[in-house]
């Protein structure tokens, strides 16, 4: 086989210059003359800006520049984009509240953007902010999502009378009720879903620039969507022609979803830019992320399961509040409801469903897209039921499952997406197998003899592969006989650098060596859409693959041409056409450079190898798998030690098994540490963001963890796409949070507590265990 080849758990390529010190991120960027910006923020959670004083931070030294809201309303600039229509919502519609990269009447959340400081160093820039003098009416605050539609909750936007931006409905909701007024049983839980910072290793960054020669703005940013971000700021915030604005992004520390979006600094260094003639550089420091990042989840849930005497599923009932923050983000709107619907009711038969949901303003952070984004909430809603299911009726967790599962193909759930192949019980058995299920008793009376409680949890998922739906890579072969792949998704550490690489190889044989590989630069690269929804495989993937077809047949019939042999005489392996039965051949990097060096070729014969291709995908495909943990609880002090944990995955055909058992370990301790520790919090009185730094937001340690381990189940490619492949990107957060909640509520069965909210941290722990 390929040394190369899709399938081989190819250690990464990009991971040489990582571990070298030789990446390329925005902070290390320095352009000439470059300038440095620091932001003004609101200290309150909600208040009206009565005057904005910037006469003493302009006369600080080095100062050049200090805008406020005036400035870009003077100059035309529209609202931050969202997407605000679609299908499901009510006769009221959304209430869209615009949005400006720098607000002027009303702050409305901590952190909310007031000024823009340009000066010529980051910490005469950062002096110069504490100058400006904002005057504030400070307003009553509203940030708790369960009590925003309370009659007597403040209002976040007077204007419209109501903290509701929208209600959404999916489902039959007649049929629904039919089924659960013909239940033998139903079973109601009230849940929450945590709301989380995306963290990542690198903190938000951006630098704007102005290219006077092509009168373009130009972005560097530490980001994750580069086409969207230009087609957005060039369509609705800048209003200009789409190639006047360039974006690109060169290595990025993490991003999870939070780097997705058009935030105000991005507008503004631009902006700024713009002004002075020259670069100007914005770097958020930890408190900044904290503070102006978007945050993710915080969902009220209450969910109704109805189930028939034999203990099938009839119905599925789901009301939730959820929480948008302050503002509509840009894909915020459609989290709670597109993203969530897709996969509600998991991997199970459910032949109705009724879900609501009523987003909802508070004066927080902007809610948005974090790694799942919508799909993590389904499972744990389902999840999380089925077990209290379970132990209501009489049967074992994982025999409940079997009897639900989802077992014919193609499967149109109640709430219509098409789940097209998968083998539920198949990896839910081998997920068991794995983990060793039939010698847990045994481990489970070891540790109680060594004084702590032992708890095992299931967590069957299903997810969705989402995002943009179409990609149009090129493969491009250049003069030095090297080949470029030029992509329009991107990478912020998942592998793409390799995998694209992979499939290119395999279809083509050529040299790993030889081939280059460019993303996130909309000067590069014209079309893309960018990673998010796990679809940077199924669609840059499928699209790359079919490219690489493409020009292996453009290279057959050039073949035959410099060959003078009929095209059915050529047979094609490890990158080079030979004629059957001779010893005559030609590789495909020669056969590039012989039509390059021909003065002529006929007709039907290509002038060159490099082809582009369009690839739309025909639908969505599902991602599923099985988290089995098995936790111990510290009696004393309540603290949950993951002990053993089993992921068993369905992504179809696996590129590359490293890489991808890699992004299930990563996204499975994401999920774990919402599970067990982080938790975004806002004082009640003062809305202040009570866990502004590493301090007070847990974050997941190696030693929060056990060794994770990860197969895949590839006995169900997709047909929705060329390669076969689902995503896997977001699975390991969507699986984890309920297998580890199942687990502690498990372990805390002898103490009669019926469910906890997450995160399960040892005070809460400790209290539900000594409650009485």
């Amino acid at each position: 086989m390929q040394k190369f080849a899709v399938g081989q758990a190819v250690r990464r390529r990009e991971d040489d210059r990582f571990i070298k010190g030789a990446g390329t991120y925005l902070d290390d960027m320095v352009l000439p003359n470059m300038a440095h910006a620091a932001v003004v923020r609101s200290p309150h959670a909600h208040a009206r800006i009565l005057s904005i004083d910037t006469a003493e931070a302009l006369a600080a030294s080095g100062v050049l520049a200090v805008h406020t809201a005036a400035d870009i309303h003077a100059a035309g600039l529209g609202i931050l984009p969202t997407i605000t229509g679609f299908p499901g919502l009510d006769k009221d519609g959304l209430r869209h509240p615009p949005r400006y990269a720098l607000t002027g009447d009303v702050a409305r959340f901590v952190g909310d953007p007031v000024a823009f400081v340009v000066a010529e160093t980051r910490s005469q820039a950062r002096d110069a902010a504490e100058l400006v003098m904002v005057d504030y009416e400070d307003l009553p605050s509203q940030t708790v999502t369960a009590t925003a539609l309370d009659p007597t909750a403040s209002l976040v936007w007077p204007e419209f009378g109501t903290n509701r931006c929208y209600r959404f409905n999916k489902g039959d909701r007649d049929a629904t009720d039919a089924a659960f007024a013909g239940a033998a049983h139903v079973v109601r839980l009230d849940l929450r879903n945590n709301r989380l910072a995306p963290a990542a290793i690198e903190t938000r960054c951006a630098i704007g620039d102005w290219d006077a020669a092509l009168e373009q703005y130009v972005l560097h940013v530490s980001g994750q969507a580069v086409h969207s971000q230009q087609s957005q700021m060039a369509g609705h915030v800048f209003k200009v022609d789409l190639h006047k604005i360039r974006v690109s992004a060169p290595d990025v520390g993490g991003g999870f979803g939070g780097k997705n979006f058009v935030y105000p600094e991005n507008v503004m260094v631009m902006f700024a830019a713009h002004k002075l003639g020259r670069p100007v550089k914005w770097v958020a420091d930890r408190a900044e992320n904290f503070l102006a990042e978007i945050h993710a989840r915080d969902h009220e849930s209450h969910v109704e399961l109805a189930f028939d005497a034999d203990a099938r599923i009839l119905g599925l009932r789901v009301h939730t509040i959820a929480n948008l923050g302050a503002y509509c983000s840009s894909y915020g709107t459609i989290i709670p409801s597109l993203s969530t619907f897709q996969p509600m009711g998991g991997v199970y038969s459910i032949p109705q469903i009724d879900l609501e949901v009523h987003a909802v303003f508070t004066n927080t952070v902007p809610v948005d897209a974090y790694r799942g984004a919508g799909r993590p909430e389904a499972a744990y809603v389902i999840e999380r039921t089925m077990d209290i299911a379970a132990a209501e009726l009489g049967l074992a967790p994982d025999e409940l499952r079997r009897r639900n599962f989802i077992s014919r193909y193609p499967y149109t759930t109640a709430l219509g997406s098409v789940v097209d192949s998968g083998d539920f019980g198949g990896t839910l058995e081998r997920a068991q197998n794995a983990v060793d299920w039939e010698g847990y008793q045994e481990r489970r009376q070891a540790s109680a003899a060594r004084g702590r409680l032992r708890g095992r949890g299931l967590g069957c998922y299903i997810e969705v592969s989402l995002g943009a739906p179409s990609e149009e890579p090129e493969i491009r072969f250049e003069k030095d006989g090297d080949v470029t792949l030029l992509v329009g998704t991107h990478s912020t550490g998942q592998g793409h650098e390799t995998a694209y690489v992979q499939i290119v190889s395999t279809e083509l044989g050529i040299d790993p060596e030889r081939i280059r590989f460019v993303q996130g630069d909309t000067n590069l690269v014209p079309t893309g859409g960018g990673h998010g929804g796990s679809r940077s495989l199924v669609i840059g993937g499928s699209a790359m693959f079919l490219a690489a077809g493409e020009v292996r047949e453009k290279a057959r019939v050039a073949a035959g041409h410099l060959l003078e042999a009929s095209d059915r005489d050529l047979v094609f392996e490890d990158g080079t056409f030979t004629i059957i039965g001779t010893d005559r051949k030609i590789n495909i990097l020669e056969i590039e450079q012989r039509l390059r060096e021909a003065s002529e070729v006929p007709a039907a014969v290509p002038r060159t190898l490099t082809t582009r291709r369009h690839y739309e995908r025909s639908g969505i495909n599902f991602p599923n798998g099985c988290h089995i943990c098995e936790v111990e609880i510290d009696r004393e002090t309540g603290h949950v030690g993951i002990d053993r944990y089993v992921v068993v995955d369905d992504f179809g055909r696996i590129v590359n098994p490293l890489i991808a058992g890699g992004q299930v370990i990563g996204g499975t301790v994401q999920g774990i540490g919402q599970a067990l520790l982080e938790d975004v919090l806002y004082d009640l009185d003062s809305g202040q963001l009570v866990t502004g730094s590493f301090m007070d937001y847990g974050m997941p340690h190696a030693d929060d963890v056990s060794d994770i381990d990860v197969t895949f189940n590839e006995s169900a490619p997709t047909p929705s796409n060329p390669l076969g492949v689902k995503g896997a990107g977001e699975a390991g957060a969507t699986g984890a949070p309920p297998a580890v909640v199942n687990a502690v509520m498990d372990a805390l069965s002898p103490f009669s507590v019926r469910h906890l909210d997450m995160p399960l941290t040892p005070e809460k722990v400790w209290r539900a265990m000594n409650q009485n």
